[in-house]
């Protein structure tokens, strides 16, 4: 008889939360890899389409939509900011009537993501411990990663740090199939996909937590991308995102072979962005191609139009190379309202940044804006600096939403997310442009 693991993807606990195409990659990876060994099941408490649902699905024309949420208490540790916390995802007793139906589990694998969603995955444990205290409970993934130290101190089992998974096999006593995609078949229902054409990131910003938890930049098989996208578009999925890192680096070598034979298979999905692209490496040729095989947005990772920070922060992307890539997708037909410029909020370096002069200027050339809170990453540079401010080791901290508060104070916070709501309300009045040619 086959050992039974169960796959958990935890709710989550924070001031906001949105799904935009959240789905647990890495946990379905590592299923993928030994489904034929094991007696697998998933509880997603992030899928918004499961079985229980009731009410019709809320999703825009991409697959985006709001979380089941209500209001908790908020953190004591937090208590000092006045705003709404909530609670995302299916309700606790729908993970215990499944635990009645299903248990018990030999194993159970739990996905864990931003270090400040910790609340989760203690909900997890704590249910699992509550009815089965022989059942070993592993945790991975970015949080487990970066506070390894206080992830063990939740109660499960093992902790996996990184990619290194040879743990994990020798408890399980499985043979991983590397070639294999991911367990998408675990879904009842699947509504929207995603994919990486590679692992890991070859740059090192001075804010990013990729280093710490990805081996460095590797691609994957083109063969096995090919095959997990026609798995998923055979099975109806329509809208598909990219969880890669630097999608867009050594593009001759991984994303336009792949793109080629999307055009040339006729593979149509909609393809979407939600990690940043590096606008460097937008070219004529990408931003044709790209248009071509089905991207419908277009998330640009600008951060600040100020040349001496990005020079400080890993010189990712630079003004005139993302007013570039907007010129090249727009004359590949690229649909304006589907491009967004990322812009971080909060830095510690934001003197430097100029944070409104970057925002205006990423409207003047026809972007949307999107603020991204800063999060002080422990291990990361500018994590680091952050000391000074908040707590590093209470990963409650690390909060996007807490630090820009802190640092810049609730009405420069507030005045640029409303001028940011200002300048995206000017771009959708302005009428869609002619391709640029």
């Amino acid at each position: 008889m086959k050992p039974r693991v169960l796959l958990v993807n935890p709710p989550i606990y924070d001031f906001s939360a949105y799904d935009y195409w959240l789905k647990p990659y890495g946990l379905l990876r590592v299923a993928g890899m030994i489904r034929d060994q094991l007696d697998m099941q998933l509880f997603d408490y992030l899928d918004r389409w499961h079985a229980g649902v009731s009410a019709p699905v809320r999703s825009d024309a991409w697959g985006r939509g709001a979380f089941d949420a209500v209001r908790v208490s908020i953190p004591e540790v937090l208590a000092d900011f006045e705003r709404p916390y909530r609670r995302y995802g299916q309700p606790r007793q729908a993970f215990q009537a499944f635990l009645s139906a299903h248990e018990p589990f030999d194993v159970v694998l739990v996905q864990t993501v931003m270090t400040y969603w910790y609340l989760g995955v203690q909900e997890v444990i704590e249910e699992i411990r509550a009815r089965s205290e022989q059942t070993k409970i592993v945790l991975g993934g970015v949080y487990a990663t970066l506070c390894p130290k206080h992830a063990a101190g939740l109660g499960a089992d093992w902790v996996i740090e990184r990619t290194d998974l040879e743990p994990l096999w020798q408890l399980l006593q499985v043979t991983p199939q590397p070639e294999q995609i991911p367990l998408w078949e675990a879904y009842e229902t699947l509504q929207v996909g995603c994919l990486k054409l590679a692992d890991g990131c070859p740059f090192r910003c001075t804010y990013c937590s990729v280093p710490q938890v990805y081996p460095p930049f590797a691609p994957r098989p083109l063969d096995r991308s090919l095959a997990e996208l026609m798995w998923l578009r055979d099975r109806g999925v329509e809208n598909i995102a990219f969880y890669d890192d630097a999608l867009l680096f050594k593009p001759q070598a991984l994303l336009l072979p792949f793109l080629r034979e999307v055009v040339k298979q006729q593979l149509w999905v909609n393809f979407h962005t939600p990690n940043a692209l590096n606008a460097r490496f937008i070219t004529q040729e990408v931003a044709d191609l790209m248009v071509a095989a089905g991207f419908k947005t277009f998330h640009l990772g600008f951060e600040s139009s100020a040349y001496t920070w990005q020079r400080k922060t890993g010189g990712k992307v630079y003004a005139h190379e993302l007013e570039e890539a907007v010129t090249y997708l727009l004359r590949a037909g690229a649909d304006r309202r589907g491009m967004t410029a990322y812009l971080i909020l909060g830095h510690p370096q934001g003197e430097q940044q100029d944070v409104e002069r970057s925002m205006r200027f990423a409207h003047e050339i026809g972007l949307r804006v999107m603020l991204s809170e800063f999060s002080p990453i422990p291990g990361t540079p500018d994590g680091e600096r952050c000391r000074e401010w908040v707590d590093l080791d209470e990963p409650l901290w690390h909060n996007k939403t807490i630090f820009p508060l802190i640092f810049l104070g609730d009405a420069e916070v507030q005045r640029l997310k409303s001028l940011s709501r200002d300048l995206n309300r000017r771009l959708d009045a302005r009428p869609q442009p002619a391709a640029v040619v």
